[in-house]
């Protein structure tokens, strides 16, 4: 059983946005902060961090924000980039702004392009991050693919083959399930993630694609009700359709 991490009131709440040191030292002394209904007076008292301690803290009378081991789903709207480097808004900017100023830093785990939306994760937890992004997970991953022309039928084949190469590539690609929906729709469930992949593949295929949208990863949807730009935590029941308990858990 992995032992719970403790970190000094002032520290936690600090790293979580909530203002510098001194800011939420000044909180404490004020009596802003409690827990369990009792207002805490000490901020380098030692806080044991558990997933429920939003549930049990409040800060100003409102409940504490999620704490660290954060994971949540976002629905990635249109328009909006899940890089730093690139121009234009920021999934970032999605979320409350103080989430924004959190040590460790809220990062997506894995990206979907400008002109891809649907459902995106996002962490403040390296462990989760790097176990999802991980070549040897293949996680699979569903997209909703709408296309130019008509499917010519033969797709479904060259796209399980395991053979089929991208321009400018050495290694074939592994085999990915396709699920016609209609002429010009689709389903593509993918275990890798290269650059621009759906894209590519249906290029590869003659088609062009002209919408794309993630709705699946592993056993986790993407909820009806999640409108494009909301964002949801993801409660430990969530991650267990994400990915499986790593061993020894």
């Amino acid at each position: 059983m992995s032992k719970i991490p403790t970190l000094r009131l002032d520290r936690l709440l600090a790293n979580m946005g909530y203002g510098s040191r001194r800011e939420v030292q000044q909180l404490v002394h004020a009596g802003l902060v409690t827990l369990d209904g009792e207002t805490l007076e000490d901020p380098d008292q030692r806080m044991a961090v558990t997933r429920d301690l939003s549930e049990r803290m409040l800060i100003r009378g409102k409940p504490l924000d999620p704490p660290p081991g954060l994971a949540l789903m976002l629905h990635k709207p249109l328009g909006v980039t899940c890089s730093h480097k690139e121009a234009g808004p920021l999934v970032y900017g999605l979320l409350p702004e103080r989430w924004r100023r959190r040590d460790p830093a809220i990062s997506t785990i894995g990206r979907l392009d400008k002109e891809t939306s649907g459902l995106l994760l996002m962490t403040d937890d390296g462990n989760l991050l790097h176990r999802v992004i991980s070549p040897r997970t293949h996680l699979p991953k569903r997209y909703h693919v709408t296309l130019d022309r008509p499917l010519r039928g033969d797709e479904a084949e060259i796209f399980a083959a395991g053979t089929l190469m991208l321009e400018g590539e050495e290694k074939p690609l592994l085999p990915a399930r396709l699920e016609a929906l209609a002429e010009q729709s689709a389903y593509l469930t993918l275990t890798e993630g290269r650059y621009h992949q759906v894209r590519r593949m249906f290029a590869a295929v003659g088609n062009h694609v002209t919408a794309l949208h993630r709705d699946r990863i592993g056993d986790l949807i993407l909820p009806g009700d999640l409108e494009p730009g909301q964002y949801r935590v993801l409660s430990e029941a969530d991650l267990a359709l994400i990915l499986p308990p790593a061993k020894g858990a």
